[in-house]
């Protein structure tokens, strides 16, 4: 009994001295968080979509105060969010205009005709990757919807014709949309674009109006009525490289009169 008793004495005595070293420890070396990063947190929205850059919310708050990351990235909350943070630490910045996402690609069923009938997981990037698309139109947007399903906000629908349909006023410029379409054929662009090159297109004249009636078949016209320095043809498509003189209703009217395939489109 004598050496069970000894045992058992001897036992709490080791765990007490290291319960004491492990308080000791964590009361020494214990990392001080700073509170404003738990203020920022409560800030931000919460959306955790990473369109400011950082994986989440909360990393986004850490980088503010560590590493002095900018106030107004967060575009899903806006200006309210920034003059919110800015009021916080007592600091001013301007608040960012988000982007909208555009969907590049009028190739619906009546303008873009199928070369076979896909039966398989419902999934662009599946149906991508795996059979490149049943549409002739190997850049054209292939309609299953993985776009929507990313968008946190509610702010895009599958329409009729089997293209998705952005929300504007519901678009945060958050990006997910972009990124979930294998074919990139969601861009985002300013709020303020009015003139758009609807299609990813890249083969050749002949070949992309066969495959698509919308398709830019890079007959040129529009570089050549464009303001000098705002259009560029690369790689069989009309590129546009300084929107801001295209928003201009006699210039875009003009181009998108011109244009033989109703590719380019301007909206007022």
């Amino acid at each position: 009994m004598n050496t069970i008793t000894i045992s058992l004495i001897g036992m709490g005595a080791i765990g007490l001295a290291m319960a004491l070293f492990l308080l000791i420890a964590y009361k020494k070396l214990k990392v001080h968080e700073d509170p404003r990063i738990d203020q920022i947190d409560e800030i931000l929205p919460g959306a955790n979509c990473g369109a400011c850059g950082y994986p989440g919310c909360r990393h986004y708050a850490e980088a503010i105060i560590k590493e002095n990351a900018p106030i107004n990235l967060c575009t899903v909350g806006g200006p309210d969010v920034t003059d919110a943070i800015g009021k916080l630490l007592g600091i001013e910045a301007e608040a960012i205009t988000p982007p909208v996402a555009v969907v590049m690609c009028q190739g619906d069923e009546s303008v873009a005709p199928r070369r076979a009938k896909y039966h398989g997981a419902s999934s662009c990037r599946i149906e991508h990757f795996t059979t490149n698309g049943d549409k002739f139109c190997t850049y054209g947007c292939i309609g299953l919807g993985d776009c929507v399903e990313a968008c946190q906000f509610d702010a895009m629908y599958m329409g009729e014709n089997g293209l998705p349909v952005i929300i504007e006023d519901k678009c945060t410029g958050c990006g997910l949309c972009a990124e979930a379409c294998p074919r990139d054929i969601i861009e985002m662009v300013p709020r303020d674009q009015k003139l758009f090159v609807l299609c990813k297109n890249k083969d050749r004249g002949a070949l992309a109006r066969k495959y698509c009636k919308v398709a830019c078949i890079a007959c040129g016209i529009c570089v050549k009525n464009a303001p000098e320095g705002t259009m560029e043809m690369k790689d069989n498509l009309a590129i546009i490289l300084d929107y801001k003189p295209l928003n201009d209703p006699e210039v875009g009217n003009l181009l998108q009169e011109k244009c033989p395939t109703n590719t380019i489109v301007y909206r007022e």
